[in-house]
């Protein structure tokens, strides 16, 4: 039997070993970024067209979890890495009320703006850049202050859009879509209920001949409605849950729990899903680090995903 003493001793073990891991969950928030590799030839998607795509997202911008010197770091490891291509999957404004400062869009976007590809730096919304716009969701309708700190330092934001791009061996369009939860609940929007923004329909539409299909959506629960027809979607939003363990994570924000949580899902039309840079609701992290997603698609590469 247990002695009064020896339990007590399990209990002090316990409390020190909860403490040392909440310690290292704050601090996973803080660890440079790893890259997350995949290499694979998605659905619809020729041999010869080789690109590799650098993936950012959730950046979330705060004091003093992650400052404007900070993402200018995440950058500077980004280009060495000599992607063709750069996209960012939005929530570039704070998403928990654990700061010490705000980080002014003009500053996280001026970091931003260092970011170099040949085939661009292209970049989408979050619902943190439209809820984060007091006065846009109270018209309920506008151009969040973040999308214009973006397009100010040259880097254009796609909401419902294509462009077509051409690389080696051949071209393929690249989607981005309006953020699918924009607008939070008020008196005007029905109770209860999130708008978005988002036209995946009128956005493929726009498509015009039969080159394959990047789309960047934040939200991955998009994904379930994707047609064959795009080849890869490259989504965020999710932190990987930001605690994972054993590839299972508790909390997901999507509707469809850990389906669309984290990393390459193989469906109809193939997805990733980025861990993420910064943090939401709380900053701690376990299991998940701060990563930055480095896709090749095309050529003779395995269908893989290799954290690095």
């Amino acid at each position: 039997m247990i002695t009064r003493r020896r339990f007590l001793k399990f209990l002090a073990a316990l409390g020190l070993s909860g403490v040392a891991v909440a310690s290292f969950a704050v601090i996973e928030t803080l660890l440079q970024p790893r890259i997350t590799r995949y290499s694979f030839r998605p659905n619809r998607w020729p041999r010869d067209l080789e690109v590799t795509i650098a993936v950012l997202a959730d950046l979330h911008a705060c004091e003093p979890w992650m400052p404007a010197e900070r993402i200018a770091s995440i950058a500077e490891i980004t280009n060495k890495l000599n992607a063709d291509m750069i996209v960012l999957l939005g929530d570039y404004a704070a998403g928990h009320r654990y700061v010490t400062a705000a980080v002014p869009s003009t500053e996280w976007a001026a970091a931003l703006g260092g970011l170099k590809a040949p085939l661009g730096v292209h970049a989408i919304l979050g619902n943190h850049d439209w809820w984060d716009d007091k006065a846009v969701q109270r018209a309920g309708q506008g151009v969040p202050y973040g999308r214009r700190a973006l397009e100010a330092v040259g880097i254009p934001v796609y909401e419902n859009d294509v462009v077509r791009i051409k690389a080696r061996g051949g071209a393929f369009w690249l989607a981005g879509l309006g953020d699918q939860i924009a607008f939070v609940p008020s008196r005007r929007l029905r109770p209860g209920k999130r708008i978005g923004v988002d036209d995946l329909d009128g956005t493929l539409a726009k498509v015009s001949d039969d080159a394959p299909i990047v789309l960047l959506a934040h939200e991955p629960d998009i994904a379930a409605r994707v047609p064959e027809r795009v080849s890869l979607t490259l989504s965020g939003h999710t932190h990987g849950g930001q605690l994972r363990l054993a590839g299972w994570s508790p909390i997901v924000p999507s509707r469809y729990g850990n389906r669309y949580a984290y990393g390459l899902v193989r469906e109809k039309s193939d997805l990733i899903v980025s861990g993420g840079l910064g943090c939401s609701i709380i900053p701690i992290r376990f299991g998940v680090p701060p990563e930055i997603v480095l896709v090749t698609l095309g050529g003779d590469g395995a269908n893989a995903a290799k954290p690095t």
